[in-house]
């Protein structure tokens, strides 16, 4: 059996584990293909009786990942970067900053890993070291002991048990909290998102008043603008509409196997073209989270079309 057909079966949950690592789709894809690369050209040094197929692609993935983020700063949103604004101030563009990208996960494809692959989860690893997050990842989202991430990441099992514990406190210090999140395919969500559909399309600011819990946040990358509450939210959004008028199509979508929508915003001529991205958290109060995107690599990762 070739070396293709043997490693495709864990393509997808690889390309995850990069992206969990890195918080980005882009580089993640690329950390994907190194890993490829380097299993191929070690391929005739596998022994099936050490490891498993699985277990030893992830090691390569592992190893790859670290060796590549040695030395960089992490990707953060902004809530995590600057203090909150003023939302009837101007929008601060920030496009220096490496932000973290959505994932396109659809829930069918992360069923019993969906929590692992949440944008809040993501946000907060990135607060880790690389070999803290990594260690953590092995840990939380494969299950592995620490005597086999010992050997991944070639440190003693004392050490890794050492490096989940800090990774777990900073989770805790950043506020690594999601109570009652809602599934896409609960009806509670639907129902949810198909008003936010019903209150954008309609620019009817007011509408989302019932959608959002009082302490939601709104956050826009590639702007450093943030703000939290259902008022200030409801002010942004108002302000938008005023700005950018009231035609408007909604394609919801699917984000880090969490619910979400494609905005675009009328041009006049009968076309409408693509604006932002939403990526929810949806809990049985509302909406407590809307992380906002407008970058061509998310677009792009997430197949989105550029005009309807």
């Amino acid at each position: 059996m070739t070396f293709e057909v043997r490693t495709a079966p864990y393509r997808h949950e690889l390309l995850q584990h990069c992206y969990r690592m890195a918080g980005s789709v882009h580089d993640a894809e690329d950390l994907l293909q190194e890993t490829l690369v380097r299993a191929w050209r070690a391929f005739d040094r596998y022994d099936e009786s050490r490891a498993s197929l699985r277990t030893w692609l992830y090691r390569i993935a592992t190893t790859t990942c670290l060796t590549e983020l040695e030395g960089r700063g992490r990707r953060p949103l902004p809530s995590g970067l600057v203090a909150e604004g003023d939302p009837s101030g101007p929008l601060i563009r920030a496009d220096e900053v490496l932000w973290l990208q959505p994932f396109p996960a659809d829930p069918a494809a992360v069923v019993g890993q969906r929590g692992s692959l949440r944008l809040a989860l993501i946000a907060a690893l990135q607060f880790l070291p690389a070999r803290q997050r990594a260690a953590l990842i092995l840990k939380d989202v494969l299950d592995w002991s620490s005597a086999e991430i010992a050997a991944a990441l070639e440190l003693s099992p004392a050490a890794v048990n050492s490096a989940l514990q800090r990774a777990r406190a900073k989770l805790a210090e950043v506020g690594l909290a999601e109570d009652d999140v809602l599934e896409p395919d609960d009806p509670r969500c639907r129902e949810t998102v198909a008003k936010f559909v019903a209150a954008f399309e309609k620019a009817d600011a007011a509408a989302f008043a019932e959608l959002l819990t009082a302490d939601v946040v709104l956050e826009m990358p590639p702007f450093a603008n943030w703000f939290s509450g259902r008022e200030n939210h409801l002010r942004f959004v108002a302000g938008v509409f005023e700005r950018r008028g009231s035609d408007w199509r909604v394609v919801p979508i699917c984000a880090n196997g969490q619910p979400g929508a494609a905005v675009y915003r009328g041009d006049g001529a009968g076309a409408y073209q693509l604006h932002t991205l939403h990526a929810f958290t949806v809990t049985t109060a509302g909406i407590s989270h809307n992380r906002v995107f407008q970058d061509d690599q998310v677009f792009a990762a997430f197949g989105l079309a550029r005009s309807l």
